[in-house]
């Protein structure tokens, strides 16, 4: 009684050693996994579709261009990278290839020596290093093979705040400018914008994605300048852990565009569709129109179920996997609930009298199904496979002070009789109590602090 009036009544059940190492092995394969994803190939493959030339019998191909990079790492220090790039506009074409070595002189800097051939035969040096604790600079030197010019770059990034960087780049040599740039990130959107200015061309762009789901997204970006007007307008939604589809609108001066991409890990895939070089307003709706009602389309028909069905058959298989792992863990809970159960149903018995604290219903597991406890008997086997009664445990909480108090991150299922009903799914307690004869109810997930009673619960 003294541990769990001193607030130890959330320690968690101590793992077996064979846990642990699994747990220990999960961890290891999931830093290998990260160290392996960066050295993948990348590339991009960019096909350019026109259907007014398709129109006029000149093939709907306008031009492609093709870019690919593969990392390999030569030591703990050491890394070596090869990429190029294949171009075809008409009858025309060209290519490069690219070769760069990076050395890490130490956790705060690096220098890396590159080599092109091709189009651009150069070669360069670039520095990097980490001047404080929020502040970067790179500085790069390049030689050109074919004419002899020189290019110089200095680029200085700063973290503005927790979400937000700046960056400022200085580049002199053959197309001189400067860029000032800033991006802020958080969990639920994105925003960038740059303004590059140079004696031959000024622009400023800007790009905000919102994120609509864990699945799907929004984007706006714009792009203004002396070479440059297009607004472009689109969205995304993520079919597997790695692949991504997107979608987008764009007008501008170069005219009315499509725009399809899958991204799948490193790889991607941009198919630009010309669908008229002269703006005027009927062509400008019906471009916008119809892939906004195509994109609803899908994500109605074919991308929401398609997850649903997926995400079913991943919990299906998660349930079957661990079905003898929550079977023990409900049988010891309900052991330790029939130890609770004398001095639980004394509190409760003596706070129904006084008009006190009475936790009247308390469920423990997966949100999805929390609801459902309303619906029809034929919904029952289901919802008892996702969530735990845990209405006793959480009486026999209640302290002398009229309060139950479960503590900040620390899992709910570490309370004595408590169990895991879901293993691998994000789990709320949902509780339903009495209090002076008004009637509260409170959702929280598995790490968020609960203390009732509380007038903000107040049905």
């Amino acid at each position: 009684m003294e541990g769990i009036n001193s607030g130890l009544e959330l320690g968690p059940e101590l793992d077996q050693v064979e846990e642990i190492k699994q747990e220990l092995e999960k961890l290891r394969q999931q830093e290998q996994d990260m160290q392996v994803l960066p050295l993948l190939p990348s590339g991009t493959i960019l096909a350019n579709l026109s259907l007014p030339d398709l129109l006029h019998g000149n093939g709907i191909l306008k031009g492609m261009s093709m870019s690919s990079e593969v990392q390999s790492q030569l030591s703990k220090r050491n890394l070596i990278a090869v990429g190029g790039n294949l171009a075809v506009t008409g009858e025309s074409g060209g290519g490069e290839t690219t070769v760069v070595l990076r050395h890490e002189i130490s956790s705060a800097s690096s220098i890396e020596f590159m080599a092109s051939a091709g189009l651009q035969s150069l070669i360069g040096l670039q520095t990097s290093r980490v001047l404080t604790a929020n502040t970067g600079a790179t500085l790069g030197l390049s030689m050109s093979l074919k004419d002899g010019s020189i290019n110089l770059t200095n680029s200085w990034t700063r973290h503005l705040s927790e979400s937000t960087d700046g960056n400022i780049e200085l580049s002199l040599g053959s197309e001189s400018l400067i860029t000032v740039g800033w991006r802020k990130e958080d969990d639920k959107m994105s925003a960038d914008g740059a303004i590059k200015i140079g004696p031959r061309a000024v622009e400023a762009s800007v790009q905000y994605t919102r994120q609509l789901s864990s699945n799907s997204h929004g984007c706006v970006a714009a792009k203004v300048g002396s070479r440059a007007l297009e607004l472009q307008v689109g969205g995304g939604r993520k079919i597997s852990k790695f692949s991504t589809v997107c979608m987008s609108y764009a007008i501008g001066i170069r005219g009315i565009f499509w725009k399809l991409e899958l991204h799948r890990g490193g790889q991607k895939l941009i198919i630009p569709i010309l669908l008229s070089s002269h703006l005027n307003v009927a062509t400008a709706a019906g471009a916008l129109i119809i892939p906004a009602t195509l994109y609803f389309l899908l994500e109605s028909f074919v991308f929401k179920p398609y997850y649903l069905k997926r995400e079913k058959q991943k919990a299906m298989e998660v349930v079957d996997r661990t079905q003898a792992e929550v079977q023990q863990g409900r049988v010891a809970a309900q052991k330790a609930q029939r130890l609770l159960e004398n001095v639980a149903n004394r509190k409760r018995s003596q706070q129904v009298e006084t008009g006190g604290l009475v936790i009247t219903e308390a469920i423990y597991g997966n949100p999805k199904y929390m609801k459902k406890r309303f619906h029809p008997e034929e919904q029952k086997e289901e919802l008892a496979s996702q969530v735990f009664d845990v209405t006793l445990p959480l009486n026999f909480l209640v302290n002398d002070s009229l309060q139950l108090k479960l503590h900040e991150d620390v899992k709910k299922s570490g309370i004595m009789g408590f169990c895991d009903p879901c293993p691998g799914e994000a789990k709320h307690l949902l509780v339903e109590y009495t209090y002076h004869g008004n009637i509260y109810e409170v959702e929280v997930d598995d790490y968020e602090e609960l203390i009732i009673p509380q007038e903000a619960h107040r049905r």
